[in-house]
This record gives structure tokens, C-alpha cells and sequence, in this order.
């Protein structure tokens, strides 16, 4: 044990394997499966590739947010589940650490979400689920808003038209329940300070 202290270069890899258990390649670097135990409290148990995390793996935050799922050297990459700390989750695609291609998110209120994604936000075609209301929108959106060609479905009637920001803009109808439509047109108004 004092020839490990005296040499630095032991003393790092003694220090390092202390934070990590598995299996290792010709080289040293971490190959295969393992457990790491990281400096700030989070851990990872799973696949390794020439030292990243590469493959299924399961990474488990100190503030209680946890990943299984896919990995490509180090990032979040393929299928996978996030489950976050306010109790909301993610399922779907993943691209460079970014929630991208196709998922559902489950709000912490118990709102859902499902379809296309891009760099982390909702984008593309989906359908949003209000559950204290049961209505639901199913339609475009940008960048995370309400935009494009939608219909937004209550209980006893329905909205097809077009949004911009969250809102109906320009030409739409109404649907109601009875049979009855209503035509019109929405005008987005200036409001005076």
C-alpha cells in the first residue's frame, strides 16, 4: 500500500477503480459492462465502448431523474425512457442527448403528449391531451407552440382550422355535437395597454 501512495499514476487508477466496477479492454479504457459511480452522485450501470458510454444503459441522477435507454458515446442516443423529477416522462427517440424524432411526454399534471420531436421540442405532427378538460389537439406545432393546420376536440364540439402561437388564426369552423357549424374567421386583436 506505500508504494501505491508514492506513485501518483497508481494512486490514480486505484482512486479510479474505486468509482467504476467492469469489464475493460486491452488498453485500459472501460469495454463492456460496467458500474460508475461518478463524483457527483449520479450513477451508471451499463454498456461500454472504448471508454464512453456506448450501447443500453441505465444512468441514475442524485436529484432523482433516472435514463434507461440507449447510449452513443456518452449521449443519449436511440430508444429511451426519462423519467424527471417532477414525476413527468419521456419515451421515444433520441438524438445527441435531444428528445428528437418520435415520443410521448407524460406531464407531471398528467397531460400527454405524443408525436414528432426536434432538438428537444414538440415539432411536427401531434396530438396534445388536456386531462383535467379531456379536450385534445391534434395538429401541427413549431418549435414547441401550436402552429399549422390543427383540430382542437371537446367534449361537445370541435375547432378545425389553423393556429399560430397556440391560438386559432384566420379561416375556421366549429362543429357542434347537434349537427350545427359555425364559419368565421379569427382576427387577432391589439390590446391597449
Amino acid at each position: 500500500l506505500d508504494s501505491v501512495r508514492s506513485s501518483p499514476l497508481k494512486q490514480f487508477f486505484f482512486t479510479f477503480d474505486q468509482e467504476y466496477d467492469g469489464e475493460r479492454n486491452s488498453e485500459g479504457e472501460r469495454h463492456g459492462r460496467g458500474k460508475a459511480y461518478l463524483p457527483n452522485g449520479d450513477t451508471y450501470d451499463g454498456e461500454y465502448k472504448h471508454g464512453f458510454r456506448s450501447g443500453q444503459g441505465t444512468y441514475r441522477f442524485r436529484n432523482g431523474a433516472c435514463y434507461t435507454g440507449e447510449y452513443l458515446q456518452n449521449k443519449k442516443h436511440g430508444q429511451g425512457i426519462f423519467y424527471y423529477p417532477d414525476g413527468s416522462k419521456y419515451e421515444g427517440d433520441w438524438v445527441n442527448d435531444q428528445r428528437h424524432g418520435y415520443g410521448e411526454y407524460t406531464y407531471a399534471n398528467g397531460d400527454i403528449y405524443t408525436g414528432e420531436w426536434f432538438n428537444h421540442n414538440r415539432h411536427g405532427q401531434g396530438t396534445y391531451v388536456y386531462k383535467d378538460t379531456g379536450s385534445k389537439y391534434v395538429g401541427g406545432w413549431v418549435n414547441g407552440n401550436q402552429e399549422g393546420e390543427a383540430e382542437l376536440i371537446h367534449l361537445n364540439h370541435r375547432f378545425k382550422g389553423k393556429f399560430l402561437n397556440g391560438n386559432p388564426v384566420g379561416h375556421g369552423k366549429y362543429v357542434f355535437d347537434i349537427g350545427c357549424e359555425q364559419h368565421g374567421e379569427y382576427v387577432q386583436s391589439e390590446q391597449v395597454k
